[in-house]
């Protein structure tokens, strides 16, 4: 059986963000804050360790958000 090599993150050679990604970051985040998955209740719910860790995820949703799409902000903003 051929296993074709599957790319599990980002590539580490990849530049920093620009000041216009990291607002786009900023402003995804705070709208999966809103509107992004929530954490369960009951048995299968992850109880403190979810509540304490999942801004670490939201963050992380917003940071390959921001990566695959662009909402144009630099260009209304005229970042240069």
């Amino acid at each position: 059986m051929l296993v074709n090599h599957v790319q599990t993150s980002l590539p580490l050679s990849k530049s920093p963000p620009s000041p216009a990604e990291k607002l786009e970051q900023a402003f995804l985040e705070e709208m999966l804050k809103y509107c992004g998955p929530k954490s369960m209740n009951g048995a299968f719910g992850g109880g403190v360790g979810e509540d304490q860790f999942s801004s670490f995820l939201t963050q992380e949703y917003a940071a390959v958000l921001a990566g695959q799409i662009d909402l144009g902000l630099a260009e209304r903003m005229e970042i240069k």
